[in-house]
């Protein structure tokens, strides 16, 4: 707390995604639009699932979680950005900041143990389909989700305590649209090492954990059907996942790109670009992606559209 109050930094400058004038209004229009789609399309994802008794099932549960998480994580830094891009103040206060950090990275790991979660339901319901009720059973399924927002909880208290214990006293200009953690690291006059001694250990642990969880499952449902003699029978079951299959994809492959990669290559720009496809496009997809490539939701998703 002693070094906490030294710092002559009170509030910090978002530099924002781009410096040209012209392109602001621009990218103003764009993020918009992509963050209107984000809410229009996971609300909409979470008023279908939750009106339609047929999708009351650990699948869909599952994917709930996951469109509030989605809009959830693009409020958490979109407004902000928005209003800096068409706004000349970019100030935003360290309480708020901390606050930005920190359920950022709370929404983060949220996803990333649900996409764990959803490929294990995956796995159950392919290769040991028999068992799948009684293992994906409501108080199984309810306890997962509930230990997801714990562990991403913790997680993110534990991130943003020991920034809140760093001193700012350098320039306060933060290289980023939001409070990343990485940017703000690089702004702290006090040593860093245990931040990034955590961030190596704990946050790498929280990020491929989940990961080989995922892997794993995947590798035992791609042999699975492998066993299956017909085409036809091959291409249905695989179809069954691979809309999670797909945002997995998009979303480790944004994560491993910004934080996996040689320090050589990096770039703050590339760092920019990146976080904007895990803060804003990703999440805007993931609801299009189940929907169009589902056709449990499409089918729910005209009869609402019929009763209306």
């Amino acid at each position: 707390m002693e070094q906490r109050n030294q710092s002559t930094v009170h509030e910090f400058l978002l530099l924002g995604l781009t410096e040209h004038e012209e392109l602001r209004s621009l990218l103003f229009i764009v993020f918009l639009i992509m963050y209107m789609m984000n809410v229009l399309g996971n609300g909409t994802m979470i008023l279908v699932i939750a009106s339609n008794s047929q999708l009351h099932t650990a699948m869909y549960f599952f994917l709930c979680n996951l469109s509030f998480v989605d809009m959830c994580f693009s409020s958490v830094t979109v407004p902000k950005m928005l209003s800096n891009l068409i706004s000349d103040s970019k100030n935003i206060s360290f309480a708020e900041c901390i606050a930005q950090l920190y359920f950022s990275i709370f929404f983060a790991g949220t996803e990333c143990i649900l996409l764990s979660i959803m490929a294990y339901d995956r796995y159950v319901a392919i290769c040991i389909p028999l068992h799948y009720i009684t293992i994906m059973n409501k108080k199984v399924c309810l306890s997962m989700s509930v230990a997801s927002w714990i562990i991403s909880f913790l997680h993110a208290l534990l991130h943003t305590l020991l920034v809140y214990r760093l001193s700012f006293c350098k320039s306060n200009e933060v290289q980023h649209f939001f409070c990343d953690l990485a940017a703000l690291l690089k702004l702290s006059c006090t040593d860093t090492f245990i931040n990034e001694l955590v961030i190596f250990a704990e946050a790498s642990l929280l990020a491929m954990l989940p990961f080989l969880i995922i892997l794993i499952s995947y590798i035992r449902i791609i042999a699975t059907i492998l066993k299956i003699k017909s085409s036809g029978g091959r291409w249905k079951t695989f179809s069954t996942c691979s809309s999670h299959l797909t945002v997995v994809t998009l979303f480790y492959g944004t994560l491993f790109f910004m934080y996996f990669r040689p320090s050589s290559s990096y770039s703050m720009t590339k760092d920019r670009i990146t976080s904007v496809v895990y803060n804003v496009l990703s999440p805007m997809l993931n609801p299009f992606i189940y929907s169009l490539r589902n056709r449990d939701v499409k089918m729910a998703l005209k009869r609402a559209l019929q009763k209306k």
